[in-house]
C-alpha cells in the first residue's frame, strides 16, 4: 500500500477479521463496499476509502473499561456523552490503535475513523463517506435506511442531514445524550443551505 501503510488489503482483512466477530466483520466488508462506491461517485481516493472502512470498527468490540482507559491515556477529550456511552469511544480510540499498530499516519483516514459515529463540523469528503457508508452499507436494515441511501446519492451533505436527523431522534427517544458534534454538524449543514 502507498503512503507508508504497513499492511496490504489481504493483511488488513486477516487482522481485522481476527479482531471482530463474524457479524461485525461482515458489516465492515459492507462498509468498505459502500465507501468505495461513494468514493467513485464523489471522486475520492478509493484506496483511502477502503483502508478507512476496513479499520473504522477496529476497536468496536473492545471492552468499555479498556476504551475509557485508552482514551484517558491518549488525551482524548472525555465529555459527558463519552462517559455515559463509552462505546462511542471506539472511533477515537480505534484511530489511536490504528496509528500505533498499523503505522498509518494519514490524518484523513485517522479522522474518518475517529468521527465515523458522531461526526464533526468541517468533515472532509472521506470522513463523510465513511460516516455514511457505516450507516448505509447493504447489511443495514432499519426504518428509513433507504431514504438515507437515496439522499446520499443526491449529495454527501444531503445524506448526512437525513442520517443525523434519524440518529438524533433515535437517541433522544431512548433517553440518551446526543453528542454535541452531531448537533453542531447538523446545524452547520442547515446553516450552509441558508
Amino acid at each position: 500500500m502507498r503512503r507508508g501503510f504497513m499492511y496490504n488489503r489481504e493483511e488488513l482483512l486477516n487482522i481485522v477479521g481476527s479482531a471482530l466477530s463474524e457479524k461485525r466483520f461482515r458489516h465492515t466488508l459492507g462498509v468498505e463496499k459502500m465507501a468505495i462506491n461513494l468514493a467513485m461517485v464523489y471522486d475520492e481516493d478509493r484506496e483511502k476509502a477502503s483502508v478507512a472502512a476496513l479499520l473504522h470498527d477496529y476497536a468496536k468490540e473492545l471492552p468499555k473499561p479498556f476504551l475509557l482507559k485508552k482514551a484517558a491515556e491518549s488525551g482524548i477529550e472525555m465529555d459527558p456523552v463519552y462517559i455515559s456511552s463509552p462505546g462511542l469511544l471506539h472511533g477515537p480510540v480505534g484511530a489511536v490503535l490504528v496509528r500505533e499498530r498499523f503505522g498509518i499516519e494519514d490524518e484523513d483516514i485517522l479522522n474518518a475513523i475517529t468521527y465515523h459515529t458522531v461526526g464533526r463540523v468541517g468533515m472532509s469528503k472521506l470522513e463523510k463517506i465513511i460516516y455514511l457508508a457505516d450507516i448505509t452499507e447493504e447489511n443495514r436494515v432499519f426504518d428509513d435506511v433507504e431514504r438515507i441511501r437515496e439522499k446520499q446519492m443526491q449529495g454527501l451533505d444531503e445524506g448526512l442531514l437525513e442520517s443525523l436527523r434519524q440518529t438524533i431522534v433515535f437517541t433522544v427517544e431512548r433517553g440518551l445524550m446526543v453528542h454535541h458534534n452531531s448537533i453542531d454538524l447538523y446545524n452547520s449543514i442547515l446553516e450552509k443551505r441558508g
